[in-house]
């Protein structure tokens, strides 16, 4: 099966303020997905667990969250409910019996590094392998 894959990343400002520089052409540049919607947020702790299924409704195959590291978060604790949210989502996709690692949360430093794009190209493969999301059956 040949398919591109819908995937939303919600990233942290400050975990991505370097990486989203001129409108993500630096990104595109170092050879991030291109198939990756990335959406900004004040901060990951934000992100209520409706946005990530909303995401999925929305017709995405994968998601996944770039939040500061767990004790260096900007906003203190920001990163550390964001990833709460995402366990809570996980289970709810494997008790649907859909695969919760369409679900992902990334804990990453400030900057443009290769982390960050490193985590896009290892969500991209993922879902490349897992492959259309059961929730959106998409035209051939």
């Amino acid at each position: 099966m040949n398919f591109t894959p819908d995937i939303r990343l919600f990233t942290c400002h400050y975990a991505s303020q370097q990486s989203c520089a001129e409108g993500g052409t630096v990104l595109r540049g170092l050879n991030f997905p291109a198939n990756i919607t990335l959406t900004r947020l004040v901060c990951t702790g934000r992100l209520e667990e409706t946005d990530l299924l909303k995401a999925f409704e929305d017709g995405a195959d994968g998601v996944y969250v770039v939040g500061c590291p767990t004790d260096s978060c900007h906003n203190v604790k920001g990163s550390q409910r964001a990833a709460k949210r995402v366990a809570s989502v996980q289970k709810a996709l494997a008790e649907l019996d859909v695969e919760p690692e369409r679900l992902r949360m990334y804990h990453l430093e400030r900057g443009l590094h290769p982390e960050f794009i490193a985590a896009g190209e290892e969500m991209d493969a993922l879902i490349r392998r897992l492959g259309p999301s059961p929730f959106c059956r998409k035209a051939a």
